[in-house]
């Protein structure tokens, strides 16, 4: 896809009400230092769109970031690290889950995990609850530039065993560095709103 223009169109908080959007919506969830503010910034070949920051967890709420008029990239709150209380994380799980069942739009849950470790607690976590909410996660591996070449299939391999993905679950390598993967996981997303 050719990209035009971007803008953040809708925030939604904790309180308010989910938008009832006319595009096709693609998903981005992952942990708050996985770099997801990266991969979103790399994906619609912007510096400073969704913002990156030396704190994880920024992102506490849901951003939907309108395409070319043609589809909505929706940026979730981070799990994991964010400093802030239970009850708030709580209350985040309760909000994407209202997305998740709420929207008629969406296509695809992107989830990013860390190529280079395997997948941790909350990644399980996260995978199954998405499962479990009727969808069937693509992932998303980051930080591909920080693995030789060498490295790549057994640390994808590593992340296929530790999650338990069902066999055919898309994985794709991605570096927000040199921008590798980022083509693939474009025609994947043009691919899903062709089908729309």
């Amino acid at each position: 896809m050719v990209i035009k223009n971007v803008e953040l169109e809708i925030v939604c908080g904790i309180t308010s009400t989910l938008p009832d959007t006319a595009l096709p919506e693609v998903a981005f969830a992952g942990k708050s230092n996985v770099g997801k503010s990266s991969l979103i910034n790399g994906l619609m070949n912007r510096k400073a769109l969704a913002r990156t920051s030396a704190q994880p967890g920024k992102t506490q709420t849901i951003n939907f970031y309108n395409i070319n008029q043609a589809l909505y990239l929706v940026d979730l709150p981070g799990y994991g690290y964010a400093k802030v209380p239970e009850s708030e994380k709580r209350k985040w799980g309760k909000m994407i889950e209202r997305y998740l069942h709420g929207s008629k739009q969406l296509k695809a849950i992107f989830l990013l995990i860390d190529i280079r470790h395997d997948p941790s607690a909350n990644d399980k976590t996260m995978y199954d609850w998405i499962t479990y909410q009727g969808y069937e996660p693509v992932i998303i591996a980051t930080k591909l530039d920080k693995l030789k070449k060498s490295q790549v299939k057994k640390h994808v391999d590593a992340i296929r065993m530790g999650l338990k993905l069902t066999p055919g679950t898309k994985i794709f390598p991605y570096s927000a560095t040199t921008k590798q993967g980022r083509d693939e996981i474009w025609e994947y997303m043009d691919s899903l709103v062709t089908e729309a």
